[in-house]
């Protein structure tokens, strides 16, 4: 990683940094409908950054998550796909775990316990 970029809104703070395959994109606090924007902001610029990469966002920072949050994360998994990259979770904070086996959508995000399995791609689980 060479470089870091950090945004504050709010209740929320998020960083992203470049890395040979993608960018990775750590949001910490509370995400809603409130606080979405930075977030919304770094996954855009990670897409367009490099079309066919790997995002990875490090959710261990997340402590709240709302359905704000979630269709972001969501629809910036579907925008990168379409871009023919591909967008991944790692270390979901337990709120956030909780969420995303509530919804279903634990079935659709590739999550990793770890960063670096998330790092390493497909595979490394």
């Amino acid at each position: 990683m060479d470089s870091d970029t950090g945004r504050t809104t709010g209740r929320l703070t998020v960083s992203a940094h470049p890395w040979e395959s993608g960018v990775l994109v750590r949001p910490d606090g509370e995400l809603d409908h409130e606080t979405a924007e930075p977030l919304e902001r770094a996954l855009h610029a990670a897409r367009t950054a490099g079309p066919g990469g790997r995002t990875v966002v490090d959710c261990e920072g997340l402590l709240f998550c709302d359905s704000t949050g979630l269709n972001l994360l969501l629809n910036a998994r579907s925008a990168a796909r379409e871009g023919g990259g591909d967008l991944v979770l790692a270390r979901p904070a337990p709120m956030v775990a909780r969420m995303l086996e509530v919804t279903g959508t634990q079935e659709v995000f590739e999550v990793y316990g770890t960063l670096d399995e998330a790092l390493a791609g497909p595979g490394g689980r």
